[in-house]
């Protein structure tokens, strides 16, 4: 089936007509895997020009490994037309590499089995190869000689017991193998310490280490006896005054595109925002050992961790009324792979939306808060991460990023680790952090959109404020990019407005959004730390940039083994006016983990987000409307809520 709007998701069908195209043009066969296959979106302006029924032309971005030398490639290809539409061969030394592919993570395990020197620094430790798992991790970018324009990994070792046994519980400290994927060779092995392996399972599924399994809690069912209250048609999700089309990539993973809300008083669908994405993240972690001050990881741009998503289950992961989507995906032949229940819709209760009680009208009302959640999961080597977008019958959105999995582990000797903490017996995790940017490419009610900063002020005693109790708000336009590049403030209460100049409330007020901020710590590395170069986004938990149709990703195009600078610094250098533009803010959010024992040997949930608020978007409580609810069923029953 041929797609009928731009921002369709990917078919089977395209990407085997990809396939065809690159073939037909003699740049397939050999050792060419294929690294990355998504749609290439159309312009903005093309979008918002378009009509249902128009003309479509289906594009793809297709990034091509040749793993015998190197060489890569950057292409678009149109299926619709079935033309190469550009074709870059790209300059690795200078651009960056393309992300890591599964298949070179078993290729690193086989060049290290065979190396002399690994094989000798294991039996140091009483290991052979065949019991110890490569772990190898994107090496970053550090200027080493020889490292330039060559595909580097760095590999950790973990020992695995037995097939089914979780080797983070056993990692094999004080040794690194710096791989050349390519050649195929060990460039260099650092052995620096000799620590024990630690022994202790972690093998959280196994019965006999986690004991029987508990028979007290009784089961909760969530039940919508008259079905749905959302639809989902051709990619459109619609629920009650919310409109959204959902997209996926294998690099982003979900993406929401065309958020309106449809406002009753006024009769018409109002635009929110235009694209919103999680489009990069970073894992810095702090150990500073000769083996591990390299470690960081971006699991977007070097990972592409969209392609590890899972395969959702009705009562493990979600709950209630599901409504499943399934994503097509291209494997590193460039066939299509179906990831089935990738994203996840459902509407859930969040208690209460509004009440009062009044003592002079007698009145006793009480509305429900429900909220539309889309999510999706996936597993990048020991985390998990789970990204959840909430839509409130208030107009808020809500972001919500869910870490869970198994922590990074270490050794950790009988004298300490000053950056990690001991979570069992000689058993480490280092201090990390898990910071990501979200881009949200704002429309509130038009295009032409501005950012004011918000902060919350004490006002002195004086004349005007005689007894001191008074406070106040001040509010800071940020006029250009340069300006535009915020840190949070808790102390302050700091928000920012997205709001329109060009429309008022019937107030006079320009309609807007707040971005509420959790005010947690960003980038905690060095200012002139390699990973602070490369992750710069990071250092900011606000940056405002005029929109460019080029400009995606925060860190640049091509993360892995980049030496930084590429992406928001790069385009913010220009200091664009943001005043009343078309803009895009990048929010960088995200947990400081210094691990827990509670953290062993899997980690319950941690959270981290962000929230989008209307801010006199309304003319009133645009939910005045929401009908009484029935009393939910439970051992007694009652009247409905007043």
């Amino acid at each position: 089936m041929t797609p009928t709007h731009p921002l369709a998701m990917l078919t089977a069908e395209e990407i085997r007509t990809a396939r065809a195209v690159l073939e037909e043009a003699g740049h397939l066969g050999g050792d060419i895997r294929f690294v990355f296959v998504g749609p290439e979106e159309p312009a903005k302006a093309e979008l918002l020009g378009f009509t249902p029924g128009g003309p479509v032309d289906r594009r793809l971005r297709v990034m091509l490994l040749d793993r015998a030398n190197g060489d890569s490639y950057d292409l678009t290809v149109s299926v619709t037309r079935e033309t190469i539409d550009t074709f870059e061969k790209i300059d690795t030394s200078v651009a960056g590499q393309l992300p890591i592919l599964d298949s070179e993570f078993e290729t690193c395990q086989e060049i290290l089995d065979a190396d002399e020197g690994w094989r000798a620094a294991l039996a140091r430790r009483g290991l052979v190869p065949e019991s110890v798992r490569a772990c190898p991790l994107s090496a970053g970018h550090y200027g080493y000689e020889g490292e330039a324009g060559r595909r580097i990994v760095r590999s950790f070792g973990f020992h695995q017991d037995h097939e089914r046994d979780h080797p983070w519980a056993h990692p094999v400290d004080g040794l690194v193998a710096y791989v050349d994927l390519t050649a195929r060779t060990v460039m260099e092995i650092i052995d620096h310490e000799l620590l024990a392996v630690p022994r202790e399972s972690g093998n959280f599924q196994d019965p006999e280490y986690t004991g029987p399994a508990r028979t007290t809690l009784k089961p909760i069912e969530i039940t919508q006896p008259e079905g749905a209250s959302f639809t989902v048609e051709d990619g459109l999700l619609r629920w009650e005054n919310w409109s959204l089309r959902i997209g996926f990539n294998v690099r982003e993973g979900l993406t929401l595109h065309q958020i309106s809300f449809y406002d009753r008083e006024l009769g018409r669908d109002r635009s929110v925002v235009h694209r919103a994405s999680i489009a990069e993240m970073v894992v810095p972690y702090a150990d500073a050992s000769p083996v591990r001050f390299w470690q960081n990881y971006f699991d977007q741009g070097e990972y592409l961790f969209g392609r590890y998503t899972n395969s959702l289950e009705l009562g493990c992961d979600c709950l209630g009324e599901i409504h499943y989507t399934d994503v097509t995906i291209a494997d590193e032949l460039g066939e299509p792979s179906v990831i089935r229940n990738a994203i996840c819709m459902h509407e859930e209760d969040y208690g209460v939306l509004w009440k009062h009680s009044d003592l002079f009208a007698g009145s006793n009302e009480t509305r429900r808060q429900r909220r539309m959640v889309i999510s999706f999961f996936t597993t990048v080597g020991n985390y998990d991460y789970g990204f959840y977008w909430y839509l409130y019958l208030d107009g808020t959105i809500e972001c919500e990023a869910k870490a869970t999995g198994v922590v990074f582990t270490s050794g950790y000797s009988e004298e300490g680790r000053e950056f990690a903490t001991e979570i069992a017996p000689g058993l480490g995790a280092p201090f990390h952090q898990h910071l990501f940017s979200a881009r949200l490419d704002m429309a509130v009610d038009g295009q032409r959109n501005a950012v004011d900063e918000v902060d919350a002020v004490r006002i002195p005693i004086s004349e005007k404020n005689p007894y001191g109790n008074a406070f106040a708000r001040q509010v800071t336009r940020l006029t250009g990019e340069s300006q535009a590049q915020r840190q949070a403030d808790g102390s302050k209460g700091r928000v920012w407005h997205i709001v329109n100049p060009e429309v008022t409330n019937r107030l006079g007020q320009p309609v807007g959004y707040a971005l509420v901020p959790e005010a947690l710590p960003n980038l905690l590395a060095d200012d002139s730390a390699s990973v602070t170069l490369r992750a710069a986004f990071a250092t900011k938990h606000l940056w405002v940039t005029r929109h460019a149709d080029d400009e995606r990703y925060p860190a640049g195009d091509l993360v892995n083994q980049h030496p930084g600078g590429a992406g928001l610094p790069s385009w913010t250098a220009a200091d664009r006016s943001v005043d009343g533009e078309d803009i895009v803010l990048w929010h960088t959010f995200g947990l400081t983990h210094f691990p827990r024992p509670e953290d062993w040997p899997v980690m319950p949930v941690d959270y981290t987000g962000f929230t989008l608020k209307p801010v006199g978007f309304f003319d009133r409580n645009p939910t005045l409307d929401v009908p009484r609810s029935s009393n939910g069923r439970g051992h007694g029953e009652g009247p409905a809520c007043h």
